[in-house]
């Protein structure tokens, strides 16, 4: 069974609807993994946060209980100084940029066998975790399956 985690483009497209397929999408999906074995990189929840106050238009305070109602939903996962290692194989080993690689690293400490992410490297699998960008399988269900 897949054990799923979240990067931070999907916590934003569930926030803003500037862009409606894709934020009708990730509110989904989002849904969808509440009801799974789903945790959320701690970098995702801050950068998160970072970005809601910044383009999201948010105040301090909507960010944060925004904040709040994910660690509700989701259980965090933490990087420690043995996933810098890691995370630094993943840029030497696996060409990663270094915040895909700490990304990467975080979740595959974790468990995690799918890693739901815009940002690159969909389809790959690095050492059990498959980069899968949503917002090009027109069919997520058998991901979910």
């Amino acid at each position: 069974m897949d054990k799923f985690a979240i990067d931070t483009n999907l916590l934003i497209y569930a926030l803003d609807r500037r862009d409606a397929p894709k934020h009708a999408a990730a509110r989904a999906l989002l849904k969808a993994l509440a009801a799974r074995d789903t945790v959320l990189p701690l970098h995702s929840l801050a950068e998160f946060f970072h970005v809601a106050r910044r383009k999201g238009d948010l105040s301090v305070t909507e960010a944060a209980q925004r904040v709040e109602e994910l660690q509700a939903v989701f259980p965090v996962v933490l990087a420690n100084a043995q996933t810098l290692r890691h995370a630094i194989a993943g840029v030497r080993d696996h060409q990663l940029s270094f915040w895909d690689a700490m990304l990467w690293a975080t979740t595959q400490e974790a468990g995690v066998t799918v890693l739901f992410t815009e940002d690159s490297h969909d389809g790959a699998v690095i050492e059990g975790v498959r980069f899968v960008n949503p917002f090009k399988h027109a069919n997520l269900r058998e991901i979910l399956e």
